[in-house]
C-alpha cells in the first residue's frame, strides 16, 4: 500500500534521502538484492537515520504572503460583518472577489484608482446615495487602492513561484492522488525523481547535480520492466522523455504539448518583463548590483525545462518541422561575480552557450512573433561557438545520462556547511546571503 505521506512529498521539498527511506518502507520486500543495494546508498543519509535528525533547509517551497492584514483593515474601516473575513486571503481569486464586493459599497470600479479621475465628487456621491464625508470617502478609496496594489503583488508572486516550481519538477503538482496511487512503481519513481529535481543550486564551478541518478534509474527500470501496470501518464508529467512519451496515446501527447506550449507562452512573457525591469549584462550574464537574479534564474530554469519538454513532444508527434520556422533558444542564467571570478582563476573558458545566446534574438521576442529564429539560424550560432547543435540541446532535447548518487549537502545560500545547526545559525546571521552580516558577538560600546 502506498502511504499518503509519499504523495505529499511531490508538493514539498523533501531531501531525496528522506524520500528514499519512505520508498524503502514501501518496496523493501519487493526489491532484488541488487536493487536494494542501489536504494541503500541513500538510506544512511536519511534524517531518521542520522544522529541529529535535523536539517536547516526548508522542506517546502516559499509561499506568497497573503492579504489578510489588508482585508482585515478594510473590514474594520468599512464596518463590515465578521463573515467577510471567512475567506482564504492567500488566494488571489478570493481577494479579487472581496475587492469587487467591497468596492461596490462606495460605487468604485475595481482597477480604477486614479485620485484625480476616478473618485466621486460630492454631487456624484449624493446621487449614488453615499451620505458620507469627503474625508471618510477618501479614506475608504485609499484602503481599496492599497488592497488592489497588494493583489497585483500577490498575482505576480504566485506566478513567479509557480515558475520556480515548474522549473524544478515540471507538472508534478498536477498529478492527482488517484493517478499517483494507481501503481506503486510509478509512485516511487515520481516521488524520488521529483525530490532530486528539487535540489537547491550549489556554489560550485563543477556544475549542478543532475536529477537522474542511479536510484532514479533503478526505480524507472522497475517501471519499464512492468510496463503494462505503469502509469505512464503520471510519469510523463515529471519525466517527458521519449521512452515515456511513446507509451502515451496520441490524445495524451497532444494534451501535454498544449500544456507545455501554454507554459512557454507564460514564461516568455514574464522573462520579457524581467529583462525590461533589470539592467542585465547580456554579453557576460554576470550579476550586477540591483539585479533580481533569483527571479531571473528561476524563470530561466522554467523556460529551459519547458522548452526541452516541448521539443520532446514535437519529436514524439513527428512535428519537429515546426523548428524549421520557429526555434526559440535557451535562456542563460545569471552567474554571481565571485563564481565567474573563480572560473577565471581556475582557467575555465567561457561557457560556450553564451556566444550562442548573444547571437540569437530573445526567446520571448521569437515566441511573441516580434523576431524570427529558425533552426538554421540556431545551428549557425552553435557552429560559430564550436557547439554541436543537437547534443548541446539547442535544436533537440539534451540527453542526460545516469549520474552516481551523492548525498544532499546542507546548504546556506548555496554554500555547503557540514552541520545543520551551524547552518541555521549562519543563515540567521545572514552569512553568504550578500547582505550585511549580523556578527555573532556585536561590539559593545
Amino acid at each position: 500500500m502506498i502511504p499518503a505521506v509519499l504523495y505529499e512529498t511531490i508538493h514539498q521539498r523533501k531531501r531525496p534521502e528522506d524520500v528514499a527511506a519512505l520508498i524503502h518502507d514501501v518496496l523493501g520486500p519487493q526489491l532484488s538484492r541488487e536493487e536494494a543495494g542501489v536504494l541503500g546508498k541513500a538510506l544512511p543519509s536519511a534524517l531518521r537515520n542520522m544522529v541529529w535528525q535535523y536539517t536547516a533547509m526548508l522542506e517546502a517551497f516559499a509561499k506568497v504572503t497573503g492579504a489578510e492584514k489588508q482585508v482585515n483593515k478594510a473590514i474594520q474601516l468599512f464596518k463590515l460583518d465578521a463573515t467577510f473575513a471567512s475567506g482564504a486571503y492567500d488566494d488571489p481569486k478570493v481577494v479579487e472577489e472581496f475587492i469587487g464586493a467591497v468596492s461596490s459599497l462606495i460605487h468604485k470600479d475595481p482597477g480604477y484608482n486614479n485620485y484625480a479621475a476616478d473618485r466621486l465628487n460630492r454631487e456624484q456621491r449624493m446621487a449614488a446615495g453615499l451620505d458620507i464625508s469627503k474625508r471618510r470617502y477618501n479614506k475608504l478609496f485609499r484602503c481599496l487602492r492599497r488592497l488592489e496594489q497588494k493583489l497585483s503583488i500577490m498575482i505576480r508572486e504566485h506566478q513567479r513561484l509557480f515558475f520556480q516550481r515548474t522549473g524544478k519538477h515540471a507538472f508534478a503538482e498536477d498529478i492527482t492522488r488517484d493517478d499517483f496511487m494507481a501503481d506503486v512503481n510509478s509512485a516511487c519513481f515520481i516521488a524520488y525523481y521529483t525530490a532530486r529535481c528539487n535540489l537547491r543550486s550549489e556554489f560550485t564551478v563543477k556544475g549542478q547535480q543532475r536529477p537522474y541518478d542511479e536510484i532514479a534509474h533503478m526505480l524507472f527500470s522497475r517501471c519499464m520492466n512492468n510496463a503494462a501496470g505503469t502509469n505512464w501518464w503520471a510519469i510523463a508529467q515529471v519525466f517527458p522523455r521519449p521512452e515515456v512519451l511513446e507509451k502515451l496515446s496520441g490524445d495524451q501527447q497532444g494534451i501535454l504539448l498544449g500544456k507545455w506550449t501554454s507554459l512557454l507562452a507564460q514564461v516568455a512573457s514574464f522573462l520579457g518583463e524581467l529583462w525590461e525591469q533589470n539592467d542585465f549584462n547580456r554579453t557576460t550574464m554576470v550579476v550586477r548590483k540591483g539585479n533580481d537574479s533569483s527571479s531571473w534564474n528561476n524563470t530561466a530554469g522554467a523556460w529551459n525545462k519547458a522548452r526541452d519538454s516541448w521539443m520532446n513532444l514535437l519529436y514524439a508527434l513527428g512535428m519537429e518541422f515546426i523548428l524549421e520556422e520557429m526555434c526559440p533558444g535557451k535562456v542563460m542564467r545569471l552567474i554571481a561575480a565571485d563564481v565567474a571570478s573563480l572560473h577565471y582563476l581556475q582557467g575555465n573558458k567561457e561557457d560556450p552557450n553564451l556566444p550562442v545566446w548573444n547571437r540569437l534574438p530573445f526567446p520571448w521576442e521569437v515566441f511573441s512573433g516580434k523576431a524570427i529564429c529558425t533552426r538554421a539560424r540556431v545551428e549557425a550560432a552553435c557552429k560559430f561557438s564550436g557547439l554541436h547543435a543537437e547534443r548541446s540541446g539547442w535544436i533537440a532535447p539534451r540527453e542526460h545520462g545516469v549520474v552516481p548518487f551523492r548525498p544532499t549537502p546542507e546548504l546556506v545560500h548555496g554554500v555547503t556547511v557540514s552541520n545543520p545547526y551551524l547552518a541555521k545559525i549562519l543563515k540567521q546571521h545572514k552569512y553568504f546571503s550578500g547582505k550585511n552580516v549580523q556578527p555573532f558577538f556585536p561590539e559593545q560600546n
